[in-house]
């Protein structure tokens, strides 16, 4: 029999075999050229998210300077941002951060560190948690 629209035959409705091997054979093919890409752009945009957290955190400090007069002690830590220090009489009008401290992408606490001129280092150490790296693995810092 003999369909009157498409001219084909009921026996041959479906697709063949070679049809469906070479459709899967261009889908292999664009998942392997556009897989890794995409791949690396998630990689990257968590060393975006721990900047863009840093400089939150920056400007979260700034404020706790401008109330206090100065910034935490690196023993006081960044938890002073979110309850007041036993050392501040006065001043403090936190907590500077929404919800909590936040951890880095990777799940780890960032690092804060008072210098002795006043600078003000905040770090997260990157995938691998270890002090220097490259790409997904480097350290992402304050930019001061």
């Amino acid at each position: 029999m003999v369909n009157s629209r498409s001219g084909r035959s009921k026996a041959s409705a479906g697709f063949t075999l070679v049809e469906l091997l070479v459709v899967l054979a261009i889908l292999t093919l664009l998942a392997g050229l556009v897989g890794p890409r995409v791949l690396g752009q998630l990689g990257g945009a968590k060393s975006k998210t721990a900047a863009v957290q840093i400089a939150d955190i920056d400007k979260a400090l700034e404020l706790f300077k401008l109330d206090v007069g100065r910034y935490p002690t690196t023993e006081e830590g960044l938890e002073a941002l979110m309850q007041k220090p036993a050392s501040v009489s006065s001043g403090w009008a936190g907590p500077y951060l929404k919800g909590n401290v936040p951890n880095d992408p990777w799940g780890k606490p960032y690092k804060y560190q008072l210098g002795g001129n006043g600078a003000v280092d905040i770090t997260s150490l990157g995938a691998d948690g270890a002090i220097g790296g490259e790409g997904e693995n480097a350290d992402v810092h304050n930019t001061r």
